[in-house]
């Protein structure tokens, strides 16, 4: 019987231990992932900030002209 208690023990120390290290490793995940949000929004924004610089560039005219050789 004391050996069934010793030998549960040890599982369950082990168990601990294995849930210690998968909460250390969710919580890097999710770290990991806020941080790629804040980069995917930073993207988007440059992104946006380009489309409108590039479409004020055609002063209004959305009709691409033809090439040369048209």
């Amino acid at each position: 019987m004391n050996d069934k208690i010793i030998e549960l023990e040890t599982k369950f120390s082990f168990q601990e231990d294995t849930l210690q290290q998968l909460n250390e490793a969710i919580i890097r995940q999710q770290r990991l992932i806020e941080g790629l949000a804040l980069e995917v929004k930073g993207l988007k924004e440059q992104l946006e900030d380009a489309v409108e610089k590039t479409e004020a560039s055609f002063d209004g005219n959305t009709e691409q002209e033809k090439p040369p050789h048209y």
